[in-house]
């Protein structure tokens, strides 16, 4: 059983959502919009034109003060002194046995960092951002009330927040202090679709104006729903799905966001690490839809599935799994056991759905 209705959290955009008729469900100890006309709808409209998300439900925490650079060294596995002012940086945060912790967008805000957590893990990691804090010079701060964060996402999604925007829209994996309908935010440009696009951090009692004003211009309400299909087509990952303590970056395809000559905590036990296991995305090559938890069998031994769903542009059953090394080769043909069924399905490299 989840946590009771009246015990969620709910967004500064909670009456937005019920009044664009969102189904609402607990999520991560939110009540959140799923979807409002249908998940399809929303996805499609996200990868055709523009697609708006209530994305507030996620966590900020601040660092700042003289050692902050050095800190965030320390705890996160990207190189932070190549995050230049106005940057963006993905990075995870790992226990000390390597084990993920979370994955984390970080924003350089002049002299001070502001990260991005997951919402099922924000309370951890601040936790784990305080307790790992001694002997720096450094304030941690839990900022997550200070925000609300919209995301516009899709092709036509930045010609749609230009126009509300003061100034000029900040690059791909840069920022901008902007105001966007008449409101200061943050304006980032990141995102979890495979768009283009920008994220939109505010003042949460301002979070409503800047929403009607990009559904005014033509963006769609997009649930969580859509949020998982468009972030499984490009192979993006979920934490507590493709991400958790059982699993290290390595064996989860992040590789390339871990610096390890940068000593972050799990350095020394990725160092040299050779995974059995590692997850690729796969696309059934015949009826089926695959989900979280169904059994993969491969010629080198079993794998499992962690994300699955229907692809609304690829028309067929998409996912991503933990299978052993000798059988994670593009073209590799495997079978999940969808309800004791087996089903047809070839890995395929990343991401599953292109434009080009």
């Amino acid at each position: 059983m989840g946590p009771a209705a009246d015990t969620l959290r709910r967004t500064a955009l909670f009456d937005r959502h019920q009044a664009a008729g969102g189904k609402l469900v607990p999520f991560a100890g939110w009540e959140m919009p799923v979807q409002y006309e249908g998940i399809r709808q929303e996805h499609v409209a996200v990868r055709t034109a523009a697609g708006v998300f209530d994305v507030s439900h996620m966590g900020e925490i601040e660092t700042s003060g003289p050692g902050a650079v050095a800190f965030l060294q320390r705890i996160l596995s990207n190189d932070v002194t190549k995050l230049a002012d106005g940057g963006a940086q993905y990075s995870v945060l790992c226990r000390q046995d390597g084990g993920v912790l979370d994955d984390l967008f970080t924003y350089r805000i002049g002299d001070r960092f502001l990260t991005v957590t997951n919402a099922s893990n924000h309370e951890r990691d601040h936790e784990w951002f305080a307790e790992q804090a001694s002997g720096f010079d450094v304030e941690i701060t839990d900022a997550r009330d200070r925000y609300a964060m919209l995301a516009v996402q899709g092709p036509d999604a930045r010609r749609m927040a230009a126009r509300l925007a003061t100034g000029e829209l900040p690059p791909r994996m840069r920022t901008a202090e902007l105001s966007v309908a008449g409101v200061e935010c943050l304006v980032c440009g990141t995102g979890y679709t495979g768009e283009d696009g920008v994220e939109l951090l505010m003042a949460p009692e301002d979070a409503p104006a800047v929403w009607d004003a990009l559904v005014a211009e033509g963006a769609r309400p997009a649930g969580l729903g859509a949020r998982d299909t468009l972030r499984l087509e490009v192979c993006f990952h979920l934490y507590g799905n493709d991400l958790s303590l059982e699993r290290n970056p390595i064996e989860a395809g992040l590789g390339w966001c871990c610096k390890l000559d940068t000593g972050f905590i799990g350095s020394d036990a990725l160092r040299g690490a050779e995974p059995r296991e590692t997850l690729v995305p796969f696309v059934f090559t015949g009826p089926g839809i695959p989900r979280h938890g169904n059994p993969v069998q491969t010629g080198a031994g079993p794998g499992t599935v962690t994300s699955g769903s229907l692809s609304p542009c690829l028309e067929t059953g998409i996912g991503m799994a933990y299978v052993p090394m000798p059988a994670a080769r593009a073209g590799t043909a495997i079978e999940v056991d969808v309800r004791g069924k087996l089903r047809h399905a070839e890995i395929r490299e990343k991401p599953l759905y292109s434009k080009t």
